[in-house]
């Protein structure tokens, strides 16, 4: 399995940093084509420290837990129309935008892109394969809403950055990885079910409490 995976400069850099280490571990994905917004770069270093230098791999990798020369990851340059992610005679099963800023979501939206992020989504929604956009503002304005939904006609998958309580977190990450794992099963991609809905046995209607 090969996918594409935009970073943005949207609040968020742990769900990125997850997603990666996710599929990277899954077992079953064999290449994934990263490309990384300027922004994304600056908002990595500020929300959680990471050093990491434009087209540099190994930097790469040390964040998302590989070793060094791995080549599972292949970073691509955002100017680099001619990347393979830019073409949809290149085969893979879809992309992910995590986290998606409001910038980048227009530019799609508006199919006017500039960059290697807008054109590898247009790919992949003309070729009809599967584009999971993950968006992080709030609260969102009626452009912002209007754009997801012209996506969401397009074929786009919208998985807003909004993590359930229902498997009862206890740290950050756990409800990072609630998030990164419903990201995940809209391609099928296997992970720990720790956080998955079991159901649940009500033994009595809930009490309604009258207000005074």
């Amino acid at each position: 399995m090969e996918l594409t995976v935009g970073i943005t400069g949207a609040s968020g850099a742990l769900y990125a940093q997850r997603t990666l280490v996710h599929l990277a571990a899954s077992g079953v994905v064999e290449r994934i084509n990263l490309i990384m917004s300027e922004s994304a770069l600056l908002v990595a270093q500020v929300e959680l420290g990471a050093n990491l230098r434009a087209g540099d791999e190994r930097k790469i990798n040390e964040w998302v837990g590989l070793p060094a020369d791995s080549k599972l990851i292949r970073l691509h340059r955002r100017d680099n129309m001619a990347a393979t992610p830019s073409s949809g005679s290149h085969p893979q099963v879809g992309m992910i935008i995590v986290p998606c800023s409001m910038g980048t979501l227009g530019a799609i939206a508006s199919g006017a892109g500039t960059n290697l992020i807008h054109r590898a989504a247009d790919v992949t929604l003309k070729e009809g394969r599967k584009l999971v956009i993950v968006p992080r503002e709030s609260p969102y304005n009626a452009i912002h809403l209007e754009n997801m939904l012209r996506l969401a006609h397009a074929g786009a998958r919208i998985l807003p950055a909004s993590p359930g309580f229902y498997h009862r977190p206890q740290t950050i990450l756990e409800l990072v990885d609630h998030l990164v794992f419903r990201i995940l099963d809209q391609f099928g991609i296997p992970h720990s079910r720790a956080t998955a809905w079991r159901g649940a046995q009500i033994d009595s209607a809930p009490v309604m409490i009258e207000e005074d």
